[in-house]
């Protein structure tokens, strides 16, 4: 068995985009989640007349999906690939506001960091509507869930 490596480094250990020319083009799909923690003020602003910016969760939702579709941009080493679907979805509890992507494609690989890349800006983009209110929101526990498709198939992360 080989040793576990970095796929995104060369023998050298220079930065470098991995050849996925070789791959199957397979239908992949990443879930990632996150939470923006926020004041009870603001939760009662987004569950009532909403923040003085405007409407705060529809910002984040649309932040998202072009965040999600301009992560190649974004992230020096992602391949700029197809997105042929992103959903992002909010929901405000009573501490935080729950962010959940799910992007998906059909091509050559995944699509982890556009759904990563997706529930940080969203949740940036809340930020900066609340930030009047609560300068002292925080993005937290950004990650993958789950992710399937490839030659790996399916991860889901195991809940403890």
């Amino acid at each position: 068995m080989s040793e576990p490596r970095l796929t995104h480094v060369d023998d050298a250990g220079a930065a470098r985009m991995v050849d996925v020319s070789g791959k199957d083009v397979t239908v992949r799909t990443a879930t990632a989640t996150g939470r923006v923690l926020v004041s009870p003020e603001v939760v009662a602003l987004l569950r009532g007349k909403g923040v003085p910016k405007g409407d705060a969760l529809a910002v984040a939702r649309i932040a998202g999906i072009q965040a999600a579709k301009r992560t190649p941009d974004l992230i020096p080493l992602c391949h700029p690939i197809a997105i042929h679907a992103v959903e992002v979805d909010l929901e405000v509890t009573d501490d935080a506001v729950l962010v959940r992507a799910v992007v998906r494609t059909a091509d050559r690989t995944g699509v982890e960091m556009e759904a990563l890349t997706s529930v940080a800006v969203a949740g940036l983009a809340l930020i900066d509507m609340v930030k009047a209110v609560d300068p002292a929101a925080v993005i937290s526990d950004v990650r993958v869930e789950e992710k399937t498709g490839g030659r790996s198939g399916r991860w889901r992360r195991v809940s403890p």
